[in-house]
């Protein structure tokens, strides 16, 4: 199968349907194989680094193992099914609409309904308690996961996907990054009880997001131009505030939304009740506003599409 077509119809579909709530999603599955691989080693208390280092080894095995099992079987049922099996992992691990759609329920609570309700709905997105926040701290924490996620959600699986595809195994390699991110969405935290435990799958996240973060984050900052943006404060926030946040990746994609739209994210936030003291990323040029959650989609979509298309060079150069 050309591999600029199957890269095109991926993206398509994950912008067309995104994920329909009832068909089976591999992450759901590996998210549950995370939980019960946890409950085994808490309850041989291995809720170590070294349980940890199992965790994510047992983890990954299991999920390439299986996925690649599934593909030799479709494989063996013609080449109809094997592209379709294909085609359904892959797209399966975009998650630019699934994104869209429920940050914008966050939106849409802000808007129509209570400040409660408001909280609720954005406790589905992120790890931080949401139960006190403030009207502007809802919108700030959406924005945040918003700018995170265009990476984890968006630029590196298409990175690793393009990756996969020029080594001829799109959709191990794109689930090697999915399953670290999920193991890392669900352990890798600083705060107890994950601080030993969630340590390995943490740095390892760390590690497959190095380049994607800072490509991604390019990506969105050129996107400004496009979407008129201020590129030249986005860039200025992305060389001075790229370094505050405690992770090594996120502070890249926070800095240049918040640099484009002219707003002051980060601050601090309370984990599994435990305060976690981060610094200011931006400058409050302006009062941040409800409709900040919709620029920063827009500016995911936009940096999609910048690296599909440089992507899709990139394969018709190679083929």
């Amino acid at each position: 199968m050309n591999l600029v077509y199957v890269l095109l119809t991926v993206t398509f579909l994950d912008y067309l349907i995104g994920d329909p709530p009832n068909w089976p999603h591999p992450i759901i599955y590996i998210g549950k194989l995370i939980s019960w691989l946890e409950k085994q080693l808490r309850k041989y208390g291995l809720a170590t680094k070294f349980g940890g280092f199992i965790l994510f080894i047992v983890t990954v095995l299991i999920t390439l193992s299986t996925l690649t099992f599934i593909l030799n079987i479709s494989g063996k049922a013609g080449k109809v099914v094997e592209g379709i099996v294909l085609i359904y992992f892959l797209t399966s691990a975009l998650a630019a609409t699934c994104l869209k759609k429920e940050v914008m329920k966050v939106a849409y609570a802000l808007k129509h309904s209570t400040i409660e309700e408001s909280r609720i709905t954005l406790s589905y997105l992120v790890g931080r308690e949401t139960k006190t926040l403030t009207h502007e701290a809802i919108i700030k924490a959406t924005v945040e996961t918003t700018a995170e996620n265009t990476i984890d959600g968006v630029i590196a699986p298409l990175f690793y996907m393009v990756i996969g595809l020029i080594l001829d195994c799109p959709v191990q390699m794109v689930f090697l990054y999915k399953t670290i991110n999920t193991l890392d969405s669900m352990v890798g935290y600083i705060q107890e009880p994950y601080t030993q435990i969630g340590y390995v799958s943490a740095k390892m996240d760390d590690l497959v997001n190095l380049i994607p973060a800072r490509l991604g984050s390019l990506m969105m900052l050129l996107s400004g131009v496009f979407l008129r943006l201020d590129v030249q404060q986005g860039l200025k926030i992305w060389k001075r505030d790229c370094r505050k946040h405690k992770s090594p990746n996120a502070g890249h994609p926070e800095s240049v939304v918040a640099g484009l739209l002219g707003i002051r994210l980060g601050g601090t936030h309370t984990y599994f009740s435990q305060v976690l003291e981060k610094p200011t990323i931006g400058d409050s040029t302006r009062k941040i506003e409800i409709h900040d959650i919709k620029k920063t989609v827009q500016i995911m979509y936009a940096s999609e599409l910048m690296l599909l298309v440089l992507c899709c060079g990139l394969l018709l150069l190679i083929s």
